[in-house]
């Protein structure tokens, strides 16, 4: 299986989050993507290709291109304002509030163009986050043009981004822009299946109203856990999208034979549809060791996990979220990886 990665995600380091209160230095580092592309390399995975730069058109195809002009005046127009710290939101528009007009000054953008305070911008946001969508394009493209499977690296991930907010480490959605590419490449169905610990808030948001794609997720109950205003099991779709929008929100502590009565039951839904392609967006903080999550999956686990995607026999693209375990975060993915080529 080939990878696809950039050196450019390192561009994204930022100093602090906002965690329980205190400000810590963020689980989202650099050290994920290179542990992970260390592992790939180790296990004698197969081809690393570099990005190719496919620019904004792509991108505009998924997000808003008022919230891409936010994204690439936010730090030069934040140092402005207080200086060469991470910029951070100080409030939101919420319930009562307008959400009509969009602030002028960095600040109230902020607040409007994100929903937490866990995703800063630095200096070096725009060049990783673009870099990163590059990623995810390059192996569509690759798939496209006869892969049968490949491995986006990307990092920052990016299904807690919508049409035009982020959070949750978020700023541009690389499965859901890989997702539209190839839509617009050709293939008349798409499944997006997100095994990531977290809802995929921001892709469900970007294809509830649409028919042409199919969006499943495995997540902890947002009830209990973050992004907590999305991903409920009666989120259906609407519109057009009626039926074509599914949730398995799971409890805290879920272990693999939990885990796998759902996650048959989406690889039996995506028989049905009999996708053209599948997007699956790769979280492995399911690990029983995840430092920001409560379900209790082993390494070993993600062998089946990677074998049961290769049992739909479907071109897979596989786009990289979470995982915070830095540790094991190499061998987490690669076992995924290693299940789907070995079976």
């Amino acid at each position: 299986m080939l990878t696809v990665y950039s050196d450019a995600h390192r561009l994204q380091n930022a100093r602090f989050e906002l965690v329980d209160g205190k400000l810590l230095p963020p689980f989202e580092s650099p050290l994920r993507a290179d542990r992970v592309l260390a592992q790939v390399r180790q296990a004698g995975l197969g081809a690393v290709l570099p990005i190719q730069d496919f620019g904004l058109e792509p991108i505009l195809r998924v997000h808003d291109p008022k919230y891409l002009t936010f994204l690439q005046q936010a730090w030069p127009d934040w140092v402005a304002a207080h200086g060469e710290y991470d910029a951070l939101p100080l409030n939101w528009a919420v319930r009562t509030m307008r959400h009509d007009r969009i602030p002028t000054t960095i600040d109230g953008r902020l607040g409007y163009y994100s929903f937490d305070a866990g995703t800063p911008i630095t200096s070096g946001t725009w060049s990783a986050i673009t870099a990163s969508a590059n990623v995810a394009l390059t192996a569509q493209q690759q798939i496209t043009q006869g892969a049968t499977a490949a491995f986006a690296l990307c990092r920052p991930p990016g299904h807690h981004a919508a049409k035009d907010f982020y959070g949750g480490y978020c700023f541009l959605n690389n499965a859901a822009i890989a997702a539209q590419a190839f839509r617009d490449a050709g293939a008349e169905r798409v499944v997006i299946l997100d095994l990531d610990y977290h809802h995929g808030n921001g892709t469900q948001a970007i294809f509830y109203d649409r028919a042409d794609l199919l969006f499943i997720s495995l997540h902890s109950d947002p009830s209990q856990e973050y992004p907590y205003f999305l991903g409920f099991e009666d989120e259906r779709g609407e519109g057009e999208g009626e039926g074509y929008n599914y949730n398995y929100p799971l409890p805290y502590g879920t272990d693999w034979p939990q885990y796998q009565v759902a996650f048959e039951q989406a690889l039996g839904q995506i028989t049905a549809y009999s996708p053209d392609v599948l997007v699956v967006s790769l979280g492995v903080d399911t690990f029983e060791h995840d430092p920001i999550s409560e379900f209790k999956l082993t390494s070993i686990d993600y062998l089946k996990m990677g074998a049961g995607l290769a049992s739909l026999k479907k071109p897979t693209l596989f786009v990289m979220e979470g995982g915070y375990a830095v540790e094991q975060i190499g061998v987490n993915v690669v076992n995924v990886l290693l299940g789907f080529e070995n079976t």
